[in-house]
């Protein structure tokens, strides 16, 4: 009775996965912020290192993982991949439900996938200093983990809700070398803009993007690194779901679901794109990829398939993905990493094209599965991964209602070691089930820019 599946380290893989090349539809290029015309890799070349460019704008179906930035993986990787036998029971269902479980990484979540290679290819082109933004402070903590392996400086803005709800989280950043900075700040112009017009304001990832960027622009020895939502960055983190493919094979599985959570898309991407991929090319065409909200930042199920910019103040080039518009600011729930306008643009194509199907959830019945989860499994999930719980729950009741022994696979792609907080909000019914209102959401996209 397998419960716990792994892998050696000579079997993790060394390619990642390019989705692009399986597409059924082209990908829209991103457009120059200024000109409105399909940016070219020079109009990148002041924020990014020429190897990320040609990763974001390749179509290859494998990119080679190199040899340094794979030995640095094997600090945590292969991650493990789990059957959940203590939670099918206490759902009586016949489902089987796997998770693979990212929280193994020394910053406790998925994001140093990307987080190594990002700081790496920087490394190589000379670049002493990256600045970037944080959510609920995954990424921020796990770019400064990579950046003190290379010898480099890191400035994280975090998005101020989060700064002050998960204090442990800049603490983290701070061991491992890096500035924190609640977002937004005085520190930058678009930063000071915002504060002039609420001086009171949660934040926004969007917010936190723009101080990033400003930032890295501004100085020679700086570049910008973004923890979700690129191309490049669903890319690093298919290194999930290629190892959950062994996994599963290992014990003759193939999942008929397929789950994770959902702010900027790069923790579903990584599990999902595999065997999304298998799905398009008719290798497994059945299977149901579902991809997870809040229903406080419904960006895939209410937002609108368009043209936007991924920051605040329009410094990023204008991606089509789906959107509740850039200047959007959503509640401060407590799944931080999950407060983004936007979706990644590869996420979003295949949410458009029928691939991928979008569900959205409120605060409690999220917090409600992953309590059940910590007292069936042991762990304590971070609120975005328990999202990705939620639905799993789900699915499984759905199979007890039909009789229907499905296989059921999601991401838990972080543990929830420093969101105490959240869960004694929750304890003591503190938590609010914002769902954004139809109509400020409609003002939101009014606003969108005009891209011909």
């Amino acid at each position: 009775m397998q419960t716990k599946i792994l892998l050696d380290e000579e079997e993790m893989p060394k390619r990642w996965y390019n989705i692009q090349a399986d597409l059924p539809t082209p990908m829209d290029p991103p457009l120059h912020p200024a000109t409105g015309k399909p940016a070219v890799p020079d109009d990148l070349r002041h924020i990014f290192p020429m190897e990320l460019i040609r990763q974001e704008m390749s179509t290859e179906r494998y990119i080679d993982i190199p040899g340094e930035v794979r030995d640095i993986l094997t600090l945590w990787r292969p991650s493990p991949l789990y059957r959940a036998r203590r939670l099918e029971a206490a759902l009586k269902t016949p489902a089987k439900i796997y998770y693979k479980w990212e929280g193994v990484s020394p910053p406790g979540s998925h994001k140093p996938n990307t987080a190594i290679p990002q700081a790496y290819y920087n490394r190589e082109e000379g670049i002493e200093r990256l600045a970037t933004e944080t959510g609920a402070g995954q990424w921020g903590s796990s770019l400064a983990f990579a950046t003190s392996l290379f010898d480099m400086e890191c400035t994280v803005y975090m998005v101020r809700s989060s700064y002050e709800q998960k204090p442990y989280r800049k603490s983290m950043m701070q061991v491992y070398g890096a500035e924190c900075i609640p977002s937004p700040s005085e520190k930058t112009r678009s930063g000071k803009a915002v504060l002039d017009k609420d001086p009171n304001t949660p934040g926004s990832l969007g917010i936190a993007i723009s101080e990033a960027v400003e930032d890295a622009a501004a100085h020679e020895n700086t570049n910008y690194a973004l923890g979700s939502v690129l191309n490049h960055v669903c890319l690093h983190q298919t290194i999930i779901g290629q190892e959950a493919q062994q996994q599963l094979a290992a014990v003759d599985a193939y999942p008929d679901v397929v789950i994770g959570c959902v702010g900027g898309g790069t923790n579903f991407a990584g599990l999902s794109f595999p065997f999304a991929g298998a799905k398009i090319t008719g290798k497994h065409p059945e299977t149901d990829i579902i991809a997870v909200e809040p229903s406080a930042c419904p960006t895939l199920t209410k937002g609108l398939y368009a043209y936007d910019f991924g920051d605040v103040a329009g410094l990023t080039p204008l991606m089509r993905m789906f959107t509740l518009g850039h200047d959007f600011v959503p509640p401060a729930i407590h799944a931080g990493g999950l407060r983004y306008h936007g979706a990644s643009p590869l996420v979003s194509r295949l949410v458009q094209d029928g691939i991928v199907r979008p569900v959205a959830y409120r605060q409690n019945e999220v917090f409600e599965a992953a309590v059940m989860f910590a007292r069936t499994e042991g762990i304590v999930v971070a609120p975005e991964a328990a999202h990705a719980v939620k639905a799993a729950v789900d699915e499984a009741l759905r199979c007890r209602e039909t009789g229907d022994a499905k296989t059921i696979l999601f991401n838990n792609s972080g543990h929830g070691n420093f969101d105490f907080s959240s869960y004694e909000a929750y304890f003591a019914g503190k938590l609010v089930d914002y769902e954004y209102p139809a109509e400020l959401i409609k003002e939101s996209l009014a606003r969108l820019p005009v891209t011909g």
